[in-house]
């Protein structure tokens, strides 16, 4: 299903603070990637007391022309939607600076346990690999909230606006949406991108907690849609279930190629992303991965040699 994604922003600039809505500025760091399009937006959200969503990473001008668009107000409020390196490093200092609380579902889950598996095969015709930090997002295990938020809870308040918590887990198991009263407006963090799909990569992320958290999007009245990457959804409804539709008909996809006899999952890649640039085609596995781990849990797939849904296994339908 074809998405309607928004017009590109390349000509936003970085280090500068824009008026993007009534009450919203953003600055938008200078940290483009395959992950974070043309760089992260961080949300100031008020006048004179003022609340910042997803400070950002570790950035000397981004810092700089966050503190620049700062002066003269009272931070009275930090909300970090997860904690990957491009969305809530910043906050600490921002907290220092500020002594303005933290606001978030929790940190990071930390998986002791879970073992990697290189999945590199030099065989493979595609881009050289490249450094491990530049093939997923990396994660700020240092962030920790002053105050952690629950689901449905008006965490915030002032003389113009109201914010309330959305627990949206699966592309992390902590991702927060935010919700402002002015305006049915909702900040999306990287649970909705207006330029391209989510990443959801195991262990954290989560495809069948992501398409529960979808729905429970799609079922709200938001009238615009502000995500951390990229420009503003105005019309969310056909762009959320084309966006839901993408990841469905991706699952859809996934058990043909098993059907037909591609039961690995750097083989499905290699099918089903044949027209993508093959640089994307490693975190394209892990969303495939998390895909056939929903399907093990739901009694549609199995592994071939009957342990857990990894990374290279062989897998079969049950």
């Amino acid at each position: 299903m074809s998405i309607p994604f928004v017009p590109r922003i390349d000509d936003a600039p970085y280090a500068q603070c824009e008026n993007v809505a009534p009450l919203v500025q953003r600055v938008i760091a200078r940290n483009p990637s395959k992950f974070t399009y043309h760089g992260t937006g961080t949300y100031i959200l008020g006048t004179h007391n003022v609340v910042v969503i997803d400070p950002g990473p570790v950035l000397d001008t981004h810092r700089d022309a966050l503190w620049s668009a700062l002066h003269g107000r009272k931070v009275v409020g930090i909300v970090v939607t997860h904690c990957h390196s491009d969305h809530s490093p910043l906050a600490q200092w921002l907290h220092d600076e500020t002594s303005a609380p933290r606001y978030a579902i929790g940190p990071h889950r930390v998986y002791e346990d879970f073992v990697e598996e290189d999945d590199h095969d030099a065989s493979e015709d595609e881009a050289p690999k490249e450094k491990d930090h530049e093939e997923r997002e990396t994660i700020d295990l240092a962030f920790s909230p002053d105050v952690a938020v629950s689901d449905g809870e008006k965490f915030f308040s002032t003389s113009e606006f109201s914010l309330t918590a959305v627990a949206t887990p699966g592309h992390t198991s902590n991702h927060l949406c935010v919700a402002m009263d002015v305006d049915r407006t909702l900040f999306t963090g990287d649970h909705v991108m207006g330029w391209s799909t989510t990443v959801v990569s195991p262990p954290d992320g989560d495809m069948r907690a992501y398409i529960d958290s979808m729905h429970k999007v799609i079922g709200r009245n938001d009238a615009i849609l502000w995500p951390t990457h990229g420009g503003a959804v105005t019309d969310p409804q056909p762009f959320l279930q084309a966006y839901l539709g993408h990841r469905l008909e991706r699952e859809r996809q996934i058990v043909q190629q098993i059907s037909s006899g591609n039961n690995t999952i750097p083989g499905i890649v290699k099918m089903l992303y044949a027209n993508v640039d093959k640089g994307l085609h490693r975190p394209a596995r892990r969303s495939v991965w998390s895909h056939l781990r929903k399907l093990v849990d739901e009694g549609v797939v199995v592994t071939v040699d009957g342990g857990p849904p990894r990374l290279l296994a062989t897998y079969a339908l049950s």
